[in-house]
């Protein structure tokens, strides 16, 4: 199966014609499925995590019988819990993102994945908040350190010309994983519908749709065998390895004592950082912005509450899948925007889409319908950030810190985007709160946060133009 492994991405001609899939061989699409399959389950498990995230806090949280737990402690603990979770995925990607360069990118991976699976298992027996963001905690570690690996590998094993789109495909892949969790969110509400799971308990823990989510996020540990026996390391790190540079692999002072390297990564953070604040602070609460809305118009029609919570939990993963189906869409699209005009236009262009799409589906999406085309509107601008993230990162650092520059990127912005969820529960319940007026004041901190986009536009003038270039080395 290996001996078609090419030497370098730069022995394929970055001249060829024709469809940019036609210059990979059998090892490139086993590297770029494997990659893609990974990246695929992580963001599973992330998604599972949203669509679980409401009905957790309503079993978790301290509340009486019959009754669910106040709407100041749902709107404090909910984002809290994501903020850990991001704090997780923000450490996991640095101390990953150095193993990937230090020890190899296959090894690393098998390791993430690992424990991401696992840990996302362990999530579902959680008793009360403060073990359940443990649990999302130490998955958040193998979460934040897949995607550095991941996009390293595949750009380092491509041809030069295929690399934006192989990693474009990988990035959209990821909508494929969100949806997969939307899906199973949608069958499980179903079945809590119609009170299929109304006698099941463990040890008098009743066992509630969530917790069999998160059960089901342990399945991605089965793709470590296929990584153990068959993925190799790509021949370019495999070189500077064997060339004796092991106390320059993966070091942060060498990243930041080069000052291209430096630069490259502030700006990297920084992009980073708008488009995931935008997303994990502000888009994907669009969940809970809706399950209001899904429950008050159930709640009219007199259905009985384990029919009421089926039916939201239905709709909250249609409203996934929607929002979803954009981002596979708005990523390829980016990929090829990219490929024509450039990495700093197509990103210009994103955020700025992002920004107006998002503060239009906050302030206005208030109608069933409106899922249908708002939502999708949204995920398409939103997601397309993320594409451009996988294709650009890995081509601002050289091999021997492409794996710790590309998390430092990524991931570094988690730290500051888990201020994201926590900041929008501060200003839903202490400045646009019921007392100060507003009824729905999640509403108004969506819209208030969609500024952070423009952080993303002010950077884009000092940040280098890689398109048509081979990756440094």
């Amino acid at each position: 199966m290996h001996a078609d492994i090419p030497s370098s991405p730069d022995d394929n001609s970055s001249s060829a014609t024709g469809p940019w899939y036609k210059e990979l061989n059998r090892y490139h699409w086993f590297v770029l499925i494997i990659a893609a399959l990974g990246w695929l389950f992580d963001t599973m498990d992330q998604q599972l995590f949203n669509l679980a995230r409401v009905p957790a806090m309503k079993e978790l949280l301290p509340h009486e019988p019959g009754q669910p737990p106040s709407k100041d402690l749902m709107n404090f603990y909910g984002p809290l819990a994501t903020s850990i979770f991001m704090i997780g995925w923000a450490t996991g990607g640095l101390i990953f993102g150095v193993l990937g360069d230090r020890i190899g990118r296959a090894k690393v991976m098998l390791w993430t994945i690992l424990i991401y699976s696992i840990c996302t298992g362990l999530s579902a027996f959680s008793i009360g908040f403060w073990d359940f963001a443990f649990y999302r905690f130490l998955t958040g570690l193998g979460v934040g350190g897949e995607f550095a690996v991941g996009v390293s590998l595949v750009a380092e094993v491509m041809p030069n010309r295929a690399r934006p789109f192989a990693l474009g495909l990988l990035q959209a892949l990821s909508a494929v994983g969100n949806i997969s969790a939307a899906l199973m969110n949608i069958a499980l509400g179903q079945v809590e519908s119609a009170g299929g799971l109304e006698n099941l308990a463990i040890a008098d823990t009743p066992i509630k749709a969530w917790r069999i989510l998160f059960v089901i996020g342990t399945v991605p540990a089965l793709l470590a065998i296929f990584i153990r026996r068959n993925l190799k390391e790509p021949e370019t790190w495999k070189a500077q390895a064997d060339a004796g540079l092991g106390k320059q692999l993966g070091s942060y002072s060498e990243l930041f004592s080069n000052p291209v390297y430096r630069k490259n990564a502030i700006v990297g953070l920084i992009l980073a950082s708008s488009g995931i604040i935008g997303l994990w602070g502000i888009g994907f609460f669009s969940f809970d912005l809706l399950q209001p809305v899904f429950r008050k118009h159930f709640e009219s029609q007199g259905l009985a509450e384990n029919v009421i919570n089926g039916k939201v939990a239905t709709w909250v993963g249609i409203t996934s899948v929607m929002q979803n189906i954009g981002g596979f869409l708005g990523i390829y699209a980016y990929s090829h925007l990219t490929s024509i005009f450039g990495r700093k236009p197509a990103f210009a262009v994103s955020f700025v889409a992002a920004m107006f799409s998002t503060a239009l589906v906050f302030w206005k999406l208030d109608e069933f319908s409106e899922i249908f085309w708002m939502i999708p509107m949204m995920g398409f601008c939103q997601l397309a950030l993320f594409g451009g993230y996988a294709i650009y990162f890995p081509e601002l650092f050289p091999t021997r810190l492409r794996s710790t520059g590309t998390s430092f990127c990524y991931n570094v912005g988690r730290y500051v985007a888990a201020a994201g969820p926590f900041a929008l529960g501060l200003l839903t319940t202490n400045v646009f709160s019921v007392a100060n007026g507003y009824q729905e004041g999640m509403r108004y901190a969506g819209v208030a946060m969609c500024s952070i986009f423009l952080l993303g536009l002010a950077v884009l003038p000092f940040a280098p133009e890689t398109k048509g270039k081979p990756l440094p080395e």
